[in-house]
């Protein structure tokens, strides 16, 4: 987390709303919850394998390739996930963000636009990946609500 944002480190310590953070790709997700016995095997779900628990953090490290899954049965669950994930300041939006599926979102709408057939307005179309790496790279964070996303 990037401790020079204090609304991040904020939403990190709350305990009411889940919180999926995407590191580098490299580095297994940390997952925050509030801590209950039952948290290993909810988050495990019908995997063979469970989520290790990160000391340093004081929540869960699960593979990458959760990710999608973590954010929709929390949204069955509580309602509400917040995600939190880098994104590089100058990084535009692009029609393979508009026709995307799932939740990763690197580009600098962070998910607003993702997966919206298309955001409306005067956006002028270069490409399909059309995108800008400007900047350093960034956590932003973004609440994902189940009333705002088909969670079936």
């Amino acid at each position: 987390m990037d401790s020079r944002d204090p609304r991040l480190r904020e939403i990190w310590r709350q305990s009411e709303i889940p919180v999926v953070f995407r590191r580098e790709k490299s580095k297994p997700l940390l997952f925050r919850l509030t801590l209950t016995d039952e948290d290993f095997n909810w988050i495990r779900g019908e995997r063979r394998r469970g989520p290790l628990w990160n000391d340093q953090y004081n929540c869960w490290e699960t593979p990458v390739a959760w990710f999608d899954d973590l954010i929709q049965r929390g949204l069955k669950k509580f309602g509400k996930v917040y995600v939190v994930q880098a994104y590089k300041e100058q990084q535009k939006c692009a029609p393979a963000c508009w026709g995307a599926k799932g939740f990763h979102c690197e580009c600098s709408c962070m998910g607003v636009n993702h997966g919206s057939g298309h955001p409306g307005g005067n956006w002028r179309e270069v490409s399909d990946t059309f995108a800008f790496n400007w900047g350093e790279r960034q956590y932003a964070c973004r609440l994902i609500k189940a009333s705002c996303v088909g969670t079936s």
